[in-house]
């Protein structure tokens, strides 16, 4: 995965609450050995990163505090945390799919927590959902208001 994303639209008020959540988490890296994004330590697992990217291949990917985030416009519509989370930016949690571990969002902000494996599904079922509720997170976004 590409260290050096291009940094979500900071000013936009869609992004508010989810960089204010990010920002209290986000550190420099520590030393020589941490794994960074951007210029800020890692705080998603690498293959996490990868699933993220590959849920949705030709949205573009953001980096936020060292965390990576799908975006329309410079607006977050897909986020991965840790070594299993994906939020999503959708009213409702998606049906069909395993919940994801709180991550510590505050409640009523339009984020949902997806577990980003699925383990209980086969593989290619578990990417066809997951995918699905990426591109519709994604296509929420881009309808007219």
């Amino acid at each position: 995965m590409r260290r050096d994303l291009p940094p979500l639209a900071v000013d936009h008020p869609r992004n508010s609450a989810l960089l204010t959540f990010l920002r209290a988490q986000a550190a420099p890296p520590d030393g020589p050995d941490d794994l960074a994004l951007g210029e800020w330590q890692l705080h998603t697992h690498p293959d996490l990163c990868e699933r993220l990217a590959e849920l949705a291949p030709r949205a573009p990917l953001h980096a936020a505090y060292g965390v990576p985030v799908l975006a329309h416009e410079g607006i977050a519509a897909a986020v991965a945390l840790g070594t299993s989370a994906l939020l999503v930016r959708l009213p409702a949690p998606p049906p069909k799919l395993r919940a994801g571990p709180p991550v510590g969002l505050p409640a009523g902000r339009g984020w949902q927590s997806v577990d980003a494996w699925q383990g209980e599904l086969p593989s290619a079922e578990a990417d066809r959902r997951l995918s699905g509720v990426v591109r519709g997170a994604l296509a929420r976004l881009s309808a007219p208001a």
